[in-house]
C-alpha cells in the first residue's frame, strides 16, 4: 500500500488525481456540488491516526519480544514501512531512535521486575529483557540508574516510601487554596486515609479496543479520556461497554513524556477497529483486585500502598510490568 511518507511519487499521484477530479466536477451540474473531496486537514488527520496505529503495533511488539533480537528491519516489517522510512517516522513520533527506545524499554522493564519480583535472580532478569550476559546488563543498568541491579532491588521499599510522600505532598498542594466550586479558601484540607478492599480473583481474557496516550500521567490523561476516547467510544456505539485503563510504565522510572496509557473498552468478537484505535487482548489469570473509591488525585497513593504494603505480605509477586484499572459499565455490578 502506498503512503505519503513512503514515496514522493505518491504525493504527485494524489495531486494529479485531485486535479482531474476537480476538472470533472466543474463540468458537472451544480446538483453534484455537495460531493467534495476530503479537506487537506482531514487527510492529514487520517494519515496521523493511521501512523499512530502502526507505531503502537511496533511498541506492543517490542514489549512482547524483549528477550529476542529486534533489528530495524524486523520492526519496520511490523509497521509495514521500509526500514529507511520507519526509522524517520519512529524518531519523529517518539523523539528517540528505535535503538534508543529498545534499550530504554529493556532497562525500564528490568527495573520494574527487580522491584516487583524480589525472588527472581538478577541474571534471569537480564536474560528476560534481552541481555546476553550479567556483566553487560549491570553496566547498562548502572549507566541508566546510577546503581547496580542488586542495589536497586534493595532500595525498593525506600523508593516506594519516597514516592508515597512525594505524591501526598503533591495531592495536598493541589487541594490547598481551591475548593470544589473553584473558589479559593485558606483552610488546610485534611486527607482521609485510603482504605481499599483487596481480593485475589481469576479473571477471563477480555477483547478490547484501545486508543493510546503518550505523555505524563495525571491531568493530561484525564483530558485525553474526556476529549478523545469517550467521544470515540460513543461514536462507535460502545457507551455502555466496560472500560479499562492500562498504564504501561512506572512514572518514577520512565521519563514522564514517554509514559504510555491505553484507554480501552470491551468489544465483541466481530468489532473491527480502524485508526486511531487498535485491538488488544487483556490477558486472563489471577489478579489482585483492589476496590478504590475516591478522588482521582489519590489513585497513585492507592497503587503505591497496594504494592508497598499488601503485596509483600501476600506471598505473591507481580508477573508483568503493566497493570490495568477497571471501570464498571453503567448498570452493571
Amino acid at each position: 500500500m502506498l503512503t505519503r511518507c513512503e514515496t514522493e511519487g505518491h504525493t504527485s499521484w494524489i495531486n494529479a488525481v485531485n486535479r482531474l477530479k476537480a476538472t470533472h466536477h466543474r463540468e458537472r451540474s451544480m446538483a453534484q456540488v455537495g460531493r467534495t473531496m476530503p479537506s487537506k486537514t482531514s487527510r492529514t488527520q487520517a494519515h496521523a491516526e493511521a501512523y499512530a496505529q502502526r507505531m503502537n503495533k511496533v511498541l506492543d511488539h517490542i514489549d512482547r519480544h524483549l528477550d529476542q533480537t529486534l533489528d530495524l528491519a524486523a520492526l519496520a516489517e511490523v509497521a509495514h514501512f521500509s526500514a529507511y522510512h520507519f526509522h524517520r517516522i519512529f524518531v519523529a513520533w517518539m523523539d528517540e531512535t528505535p535503538g534508543d527506545y529498545l534499550s530504554r524499554r529493556r532497562l525500564d522493564v528490568a527495573a520494574l521486575t527487580l522491584s516487583h519480583q524480589p525472588d527472581v535472580p538478577v541474571l534471569d532478569v537480564a536474560v528476560s529483557v534481552g541481555f546476553g550476559s550479567g556483566e553487560a546488563f549491570a553496566r547498562a543498568f548502572k549507566s541508566r540508574f546510577g546503581c547496580t541491579p542488586s542495589n536497586w532491588r534493595g532500595g525498593t521499599a525506600q523508593r516506594w516510601a519516597q514516592d508515597l510522600t512525594q505524591n501526598s505532598n503533591l495531592d495536598q498542594a493541589a487541594c490547598l487554596g481551591r475548593g470544589n466550586d473553584g473558589n479559593h479558601f485558606d483552610t488546610q484540607v485534611e486527607k482521609k486515609p485510603i482504605i481499599m478492599e483487596i481480593s485475589v480473583q481469576t479473571l477471563p481474557p477480555v477483547r478490547a479496543a484501545y486508543i493510546r496516550h503518550i505523555g505524563p500521567y495525571g491531568p493530561s490523561v484525564t483530558r485525553f479520556w474526556r476529549d478523545t476516547f469517550l467521544p470515540w467510544r460513543e461514536a462507535h456505539g460502545l457507551s455502555h461497554a466496560t472500560c479499562y485503563g492500562i498504564g504501561h510504565d512506572d512514572p518514577f522510572i520512565t521519563p514522564p513524556d514517554k509514559c504510555r496509557c491505553d484507554a480501552c473498552v470491551e468489544v465483541p468478537p466481530d468489532f473491527k477497529a480502524v485508526s486511531p484505535a487498535g485491538i488488544a487482548t487483556l490477558p486472563g489469570g489471577r489478579y489482585a483486585v483492589a476496590r478504590y473509591q475516591g478522588n482521582g488525585a489519590d489513585i497513585t497513593q492507592a497503587w503505591t500502598r497496594l504494592m508497598r504494603d499488601w503485596l509483600p505480605s501476600s506471598g505473591m509477586q507481580v508477573d508483568g510490568p503493566s497493570h490495568f484499572r477497571y471501570f464498571r459499565a453503567p448498570g452493571r455490578e
